[in-house]
């Protein structure tokens, strides 16, 4: 995977640095959509020279390439999927943990949306907001 995001890189005039290929790979293996002090934080104890604006300066260069996927799920700062699928998210309002919808089918929404608006639509993104079942064991547990 480095390979092509090393050649992609390369080919859109873009410097490939050891601390850009953690960042995307630190994206790629994780599911929990990150936000960028997140990925700082966790690349700090390897890439000690490395700040948080070269974290949001990599991240704007893979956005631009479209390796990554900017989610606003209602916080302070945003986070980042490697996902590029288009797929909604859905986040706990307890903890904060944001997980991946696959398998549910927006079309027919999008459809109603389009023949209503009489919009060409191009993208859209779905937030959905709840209690993840962790947190409701242990809202449980303490009952």
């Amino acid at each position: 995977m480095d390979i092509c995001v090393t050649s992609l890189l390369r080919d859109k005039g873009f410097k490939v640095t050891p601390q850009r290929l953690a960042i995307y790979n630190a994206l790629v293996a994780t599911k929990a959509h990150p936000s960028a002090e997140m990925i700082y934080n966790e690349l700090q104890p390897v890439y000690p020279t490395m700040s948080l604006a070269t974290v949001y300066k990599t991240i704007e260069i893979l956005k631009t390439l479209k390796l990554v996927q900017v989610l606003n799920v209602g916080e302070d700062s945003f986070r980042y999927d490697a996902d590029t699928t288009n797929h909604p998210h859905i986040r706990c309002m307890c903890c904060g943990r944001v997980d991946d919808l696959h398998g549910v089918d927006s079309t027919e929404f999008t459809d109603q949306v389009a023949a209503t608006t009489k919009y060409t639509i191009q993208g859209q993104q779905f937030y959905f907001y709840g209690v993840c079942p962790k947190c409701q064991a242990a809202a449980s547990a303490a009952s």
